[in-house]
């Protein structure tokens, strides 16, 4: 039987080189997104921009869109320099009417969707840093930007997907909502209902041909996890002459089974598999990517 491997790098690796198809990387990654338009929320910074830059690099045409013009115009125009397809669009997720007037902004340029990556989100409001517990302000923002912001953003597109009778919606999570800790009642809940909107959605778009999917990041070294270690530091006086970055790192090294940090390209990746033609029969799951931190 002849055996086809998938060789980056132009490497020859194999029994025989007959048997061997060799493809650059940039070759895999074209018949991944080729042609694909993709709009990532929550794109002008961490795990978003990392994403918005795997998607662009294997080829899709990225609406880079964000509350943050300006950062979402930099992640853009970086990718721009580069010979990739992206373009930033302004956004509020947790308006209805903000969101359909970005929609068909992209409609108007790209005249389709085929992706949605619901990123944006927040850790907590401000004043977290000084807390150890979850204030009242804390849940109404992470319920208001992570799930209802995931869930207007996917209503909105899930008409325009209905309409072409096909889409994928991929939402990003986090481990956090796996399971529950303690301090971090706000943010672990909002991520969880994440999990469970995307089966719920995933159910009911089905019978519209569309996947719905979520990621679960694990622990990323991004604005949001500076947060976290500042927190630790200023109440936890073990960590109190500890620089942020090594409160992460003790993190990693304490909790990560791979003893490794994961990184928002590591997200893009995973997002990119369920955004390709290799995922059409995947709908309603939910992927750890955390070096089995969470094995849930």
């Amino acid at each position: 039987m002849t055996q086809y491997l998938w060789v980056t790098g132009h490497t020859m690796v194999g029994r025989s080189a007959s048997a061997i198809r060799v493809e650059s990387d940039w070759d895999r990654w074209s018949m991944q997104m080729d042609d694909k338009v993709v709009m990532v929320t929550g794109g002008a910074g961490g795990v978003g921009e990392g994403i918005a830059k795997v998607l662009a690099q294997r080829g899709a045409d990225v609406a880079v869109a964000d509350i943050d013009l300006q950062g979402a115009t930099e992640v853009a125009h970086e990718l721009a320099q580069y010979g990739y397809k992206a373009r930033a669009y302004w956004v509020d997720v947790t308006k209805r009417e903000r969101l359909q007037e970005t929609v068909k902004a992209i409609l108007s340029r790209l005249s389709r969707i085929d992706v949605l990556v619901n990123v944006a989100g927040v850790i907590a409001a401000t004043g977290f840093e000084d807390t150890v517990t979850s204030r009242e302000e804390d849940w109404d923002v992470t319920f208001t930007v992570n799930v209802k912001g995931t869930v207007l953003a996917s209503e909105v597109l899930a008409e325009h997907m209905m309409e072409r009778g096909a889409g994928k919606i991929i939402n990003i999570a986090s481990h956090a909502g796996r399971v529950g800790g303690a301090g971090g009642g706000a943010y672990g809940a909002s991520k969880a209902a994440v999990i469970h909107l995307t089966q719920s959605f995933a159910m009911q778009l089905a019978p519209h041909n569309i996947n719905v999917n979520v990621v679960c990041p694990g622990t990323i070294w991004t604005p949001m996890w500076e947060r976290i270690a500042e927190r630790n530091r200023r109440n936890d006086p073990k960590k109190a002459n500890l620089t942020g970055r090594q409160i992460f790192e003790e993190a990693i090294r304490d909790r990560c089974p791979l003893k490794r940090e994961q990184t928002p390209e590591d997200i893009g990746k995973a997002v990119a598999f369920f955004a390709s033609d290799d995922a059409f029969n995947i709908t309603g799951q939910a992927l750890n990517v955390n070096g089995g931190t969470r094995m849930n």
